[in-house]
């Protein structure tokens, strides 16, 4: 226990303890740490004391790269050569947990490391030496995955060190070697260049024996699908050979199926086991295409499926549809053009004997209708509409019914309008008879599971038909308001929460003038579960139906939602506001939360695991991203939040524990800042000096530039758009009024000389030498008289700077004498086409020396 409470101590608070220590003292305590890992016979209490060791350690090399414990290396290399296996053990112990103990001196001790390390790897007699030497020679590697160097003078010992992970696949023992190859797969794929077969072939050995346990095989999928991910060349051009093997193996093992009598019968969802070999399997097979691609992956697909899809057992039907859906990403070029063939074998399986083949062809159809779409749509609908409606009538088997329906969700919602209203009084009369059936069952059975889904499938369905659906929407809100009234068991949430989302969504595709008449209605039964907010768990499904819900009705009812503002806003930022739970726990404590879904952790050394409660951010996201809308929706109505949400957005632009709400915090900004216009110039400028730091702090570390790219392609957007709108302005008045323009005029042309400065963005200058240029030129032809002088301001210098420079692309545009000019608003698209200006340009200019 006092190791324990020491490193714990050393970990979280070395610089309030240890520095303040006499140097006497320090220097105590680091020998007698060192003496006593030497003398202690326990082998568990020993690594204890090597954790101690190694967090210490790493704490006496300073920021320019000294050690300042120089007798550990001394220690550290005694050990290593020592006769006894003990010490060993401690040395290749301590050098994992710090492998970059040797700070700014490691060049000159490079050598002795590899000699370490190669003879630590090669002492068969004593395997707890080669295992820890695995573990040693990965944390080096890992550490220095951006020196290619270091990884190539290491590369000869790779041998050995994949033939002792061999060894332990075959004993069975321990799978954290195996984990190092992970590791290194997926940060230094290149080190393992040279035994890419040599991987390929451990695995397709292992994978069919029946005595390597599937714990193992899940790693060496895992080794091999990583690899395909992050060196796909290296893995196509090695192992293009073994994929014939490979590929059969990974869809044998998701025919590993349990039968159970009742699956289909079940009223809850069914939950994928993430650690059998069937689920660890079709994961591997969609990220071997998604890596490898179709052209590689896909011939060794199709020769086995064919097969397998005639097969007298229904866990080889299953698997082999189950195959197709998890392709479609990976493959989709090649299997674009074979989609015909695919669906002709496909559809016949919705009416497989067998319900649990019936389930796996709903599954693959509703994967290729979001995979190709639209085209799947457009070529499909009349045998893949009728196809799933008829399954939808399976209410023998609610799982396969309800997954019927999950599938006509994935194509009706990227289907085109046009097509999807030519089945729309089908589907409405499908989904009617369900919705009756299944409420029905759920006042007498408590069953929901169908319930659900079918009301999910209605919004979808209206999402997509919008004005459409009008004719249809009072057939449909009185059932589903009075769920929304009436579900307020636990067991009811997620039925409620889509029943909420589906009213919205209808709301929505009906408009206004529809739904204005439910919309008092709908908010006061929303309201009405606010009062029970706090009651609610973060994960509560109901809470993000909920806060989406408002925001949809917000955009409905636009300013008529103002009233409702100060009883939503509560709830929504209360959830935007979450903080989520971490922790850093040491592996003996990680055995606490195994089996919790709610946390993910992420190992950060030997012995140490940061993680993060995941319950709630996706709520959390949501709340941000309905802020954006209540604030682009209602503008100057929203003004007294403004102050508050700045608050809460700004400092989440380094929320890096979720894109979504870093994506919410960025965009939300330029609509506070209109919102707050109302309340005047002084409370604007507070407003953007707040703002304006943390926003340029958070773009030079954003991790992801998706998060940035979309408000600053917003903001692009609007500057061309303003620029171009003067632009029809100024045409429109030179050509209303001519050389009587010229004198206002005059006031724009500094500005617009600015525009072509070499600094500013090629929409400026297209705009300044292209259209504003063009107008005063084709005014100059018309006037009697020169304006040499105002032409000067222009300066030939930038224009030739413009005609000169390049820009993404070219194209010539024909003559500006005879041909009519590109107005302001194709220039987005030319822009967003890549298309330049220079030969445009030089072609103005030369009309412009003409006119002297």
């Amino acid at each position: 226990m006092a190791a324990v409470l020491l490193r714990r101590l050393l970990t979280s608070n070395f610089d309030d303890v240890f520095p303040t220590l006499p140097a006497e003292t320090q220097a105590q305590v680091r020998a007698q740490l060192l003496a006593s890992v030497q003398q202690e016979e326990d082998s568990n209490m020993r690594k204890k004391l090597c954790d101690i060791i190694g967090e210490l350690a790493h704490n006496m090399i300073d920021d320019e790269g000294n050690n300042m414990w120089p007798e550990f290396l001394q220690f550290l290399f005694e050990s290593a050569s020592s006769a006894s296996i003990a010490h060993k053990e401690i040395a290749l112990t301590l050098f994992s947990l710090v492998p970059g103990v040797f700070g700014n001196q490691q060049q000159q001790h490079l050598g002795m490391i590899k000699a370490m390390l190669t003879t630590s790897l090669a002492d068969a007699a004593n395997p707890t030496v080669q295992a820890l030497a695995v573990k040693a020679t990965a944390a080096f590697i890992l550490l220095h995955d951006n020196e290619p160097n270091i990884q190539k003078s290491f590369a000869d010992i790779l041998p050995s060190f994949l033939q002792i992970i061999a060894t332990s696949i075959q004993v069975g023992d321990d799978d954290a070697l195996l984990k190092c190859l992970v590791d290194l797969a997926e940060s230094c794929p290149k080190f393992l260049r040279p035994q890419v077969e040599t991987i390929l072939q451990l695995a397709i050995k292992a994978l069919p024996d029946p005595n390597v346990g599937d714990s193992w095989k899940h790693l060496l999928l895992e080794v091999v699908v990583t690899l395909a991910e992050t060196a796909p060349a290296m893995v196509r051009k090695a192992g293009a050979k073994y994929m014939n093997m490979l590929i059969p193996q990974m869809l044998t093992m998701m025919t590993d199926l349990e039968d159970e009598e009742d699956w289909s019968v079940s009223d809850e969802q069914a939950e994928e086991d993430n650690d059998s070999n069937s689920v660890v399997a079709e994961s591997s097979l969609d990220r071997l295409a998604c890596g490898l691609g179709g052209k590689t992956v896909l011939p060794h697909i199709n020769s086995t499926l064919s097969q397998m899809l005639q097969s007298d057992s229904w866990k080889c039907r299953h698997a082999a549809l189950m195959a197709i859906s998890a392709v479609g990403e990976g493959c989709h070029k090649q299997m674009e053009g074979m989609l015909p063939q695919i669906m002709d074998a496909v559809i016949r399986f919705l009416q497989d004997p067998h319900p649990r083949v019936r389930y796996a062809a709903c599954n693959a159809i509703g994967q290729m209708a979001t995979d190709f779409a639209p085209i799947f749509q457009k070529k499909f609908h009349d045998t893949v509409v009728p196809g799933l409606l008829l399954v939808m009538d399976d209410s023998a088997n609610p799982r396969v019914q309800a997954h019927a329906g999950a599938a006509l969700v994935n194509f009706s919602e990227v289907c085109p309008k046009n097509i999807l209203t030519t089945y729309l009084p089908t589907i409405i009369a499908k989904l009617e008879s369900i919705l009756a059936a299944k409420f029905k069952e759920l006042m007498e059975r408590g069953t929901k599971l169908v319930l659900e889904q079918v009301v999910t499938t209605i919004a979808s369905v209206a999402d997509t038909a919008e004005e459409n659906f009008v004719e249809y929407y009072d057939r449909f809100i009185p059932c589903l308001m009075y769920i929304i009234e009436n579900a307020n068991s636990q067991e009811l949430r997620l039925l409620r929460g889509k029943t909420i989302e589906c009213v919205s969504l209808i709301g929505l595709a009906v408009g206004a003038d529809k739904f204005l008449t439910d919309a008092g209605k709908m908010m006061d039964l929303l309201l009405k579960a606010q009062t029970n907010q706090e009651e609610m768990a973060d994960d509560d499904p109901q809470v993000s139906y909920l806060i989406s819900a408002w925001a949809r009705i917000c955009k409905i009812m636009g300013k008529r939602f103002e009233p409702y503002l100060p009883l939503v806003m509560g709830p929504v930022l209360k959830t935007a506001s979450l903080k989520p739970e971490v922790a850093l726990l040491d592996n003996e404590d990680m055995s606490a939360v195994d089996g919790d879904d709610d946390w993910q952790f992420v190992s950060i050394g030997e012995q140490q695991n940061f993680g993060i409660r995941t319950a709630g951010l996706e709520e959390k996201a949501t709340a941000c991203q309905m802020l954006v809308c209540y604030a682009r929706e209602l503008k100057d109505g929203f003004a007294d939040y403004t102050e508050q949400v700045v608050k809460l957005m700004v400092p989440m632009l380094k929320f890096y524990f979720h894109d979504g709400v870093r994506t919410a915090a960025a965009e939300s900004l330029p609509f506070l800042l209109e919102c707050a216009k109302i309340k005047g110039p002084q409370y604007l400028s507070e407003m953007w000096q707040y703002m304006c730091p943390e926003l340029l702090k958070a773009i030079e570390t954003e991790p992801e530039c998706e998060v940035v790219e979309e408000q600053l392609l917003d903001e692009d957007d609007e500057d061309v758009y303003v620029l171009s709108k003067v632009a029809d302005i100024t045409h429109a008045l030179f050509a209303a009024y001519g050389q009587h323009f010229f004198p206002f005029f005059d006031i724009l042309l500094p500005h617009l000389v600015k525009l072509l400065g070499p600094t500013r963005p090629w929409p400026d200058h297209q705009i300044s030498a292209v259209y504003f240029l063009t107008d005063l030129l084709c005014s100059l032809r018309r006037s009697s008289f020169s304006r040499k002088g105002l032409l000067g301001e222009f300066s030939f210098s930038k224009l030739s700077y413009v005609s000169c420079s390049s820009t993404p692309a070219s194209y010539v545009h024909p003559d500006i004498v005879t041909q009519p000019l590109l107005r302001p608003s194709t220039l987005s698209r030319r822009l967003r086409d890549g298309e330049g200006i220079r030969k445009l340009v030089q072609q103005r200019l030369k009309v412009t020396l003409a006119l002297g």
